[in-house]
């Protein structure tokens, strides 16, 4: 058997950075706003240094503007509390980023609560996470979905083209990655089980897998005689393992040397799902920034995506700006 085609996330990320570039433009030409991303970073990590200030390039790439806010590491709760209010309540703004992990004096599920789920880029508030479970297929994802999981989604439709029907096992049951994976294969008409590392007979079930998710953060955990042979493996881990030499190479969740003999299609670590992430990161603010307008996007300009994505926000119940009030699910713009 030939070896898996490799799914290229890094040119598939980069499509959809240029779509959504396009996106920004005919948005702004049309009237609309210019979309603005809020990037909030707690403390002085260089991982998450790295991760703020390549997102803020990109999102000004892309014709946005970004407002980086850095906080020292003795920030309080209440005081990143209060930028969030300000920053829900700046019409400049359309998503909000606040980098993870935050110090342990401060309650990320408090943080995360406070944004606004209209300009919840990252797709973490509760109102987000209950509308995708609650969805039914075909109807439109007119609210933030999780960046990593709406990457998944676009590389499997990209590499697939209709889902319907398949068998997908996603190994992994985190409200990041796992759940909204899974409630999105739904969406697609996937036939879905969700596993994790207590699964009894878990390589028996991986075996009937036409898809399979592995998303589990435990280095090379699915082995390639887990495989179906020709199925189409995303592997979202990202680890580092100790090597002999001393260097610390990235691998994913998969044991790729193995897998890569056995899978039809499978992602690579490095450059699979990760790029995605970011590149969906850029979509989710462009999409705020539409809605927030009221104006629908010409669909040329739209990225290919799962069902329900990019459809206008006029009459689908989109989520109306945060206010003393909570959320109101009312029609955009009225209509």
């Amino acid at each position: 058997m030939a070896e898996a085609k490799l799914i290229d996330g890094k040119a598939l990320a980069a499509g959809l950075r240029q779509r959504v570039g396009k996106g920004v433009t005919y948005l702004i030409a049309n009237g609309g706003p210019t979309p603005g991303l809020a990037t909030v970073l707690v403390g002085a990590d260089p991982a998450s240094q790295v991760y703020v200030r390549s997102k803020g390039k990109l999102a000004a790439e892309l014709g946005m503007v970004n407002f980086d806010h850095r906080l020292s590491e003795q920030t309080s709760e209440a005081e990143l509390l209060a930028l969030i209010d300000e920053l829900n309540d700046d019409a400049r703004v359309h998503g909000i980023l606040v980098q993870l992990p935050l110090p342990k004096h401060i309650d990320t599920a408090h943080v995360l609560l406070a944004v606004d789920p209209a300009k919840d880029v990252d797709g973490f508030h509760p109102l987000n996470v209950g509308r995708l479970g609650s969805s039914a297929p075909g109807a439109p994802l007119d609210f933030p979905v999780p960046c990593t999981p709406l990457g998944v989604s676009m590389l499997l439709h990209e590499t697939l083209g209709s889902l319907t029907g398949r068998h997908a096992v996603v190994i992994g049951r985190s409200n990041l990655v796992g759940r909204p994976v899974a409630q999105l294969l739904l969406r697609a008409d996937c036939t879905v089980t969700s596993a994790h590392s207590r699964t009894r007979d878990l390589p028996a079930l991986c075996r009937q897998a036409d898809i399979l998710v592995a998303a589990i953060g435990r280095p090379q955990f699915v082995r390639g005689r887990w495989i179906k042979p020709g199925a189409s493996v995303i592997d979202v881990g990202i680890n580092r393992i100790l090597a002999e030499e001393g260097m610390s190479p990235l691998v994913g969740d998969v044991a790729f040397a193995e897998a890569l003999p056995v899978a039809g299609h499978l992602t690579p670590v490095p450059g699979g799902v990760g790029p995605m992430t970011v590149a969906c990161l850029m979509f989710n603010t462009w999409q705020a920034a539409r809605r927030s307008s009221g104006l629908a996007v010409n669909a040329a300009e739209q990225p290919h995506l799962p069902v329900g994505l990019g459809e206008s926000a006029k009459g689908k119940g989109a989520i109306r700006p945060w206010s003393n009030h909570g959320v109101r699910l009312e029609p955009a713009g009225g209509q």
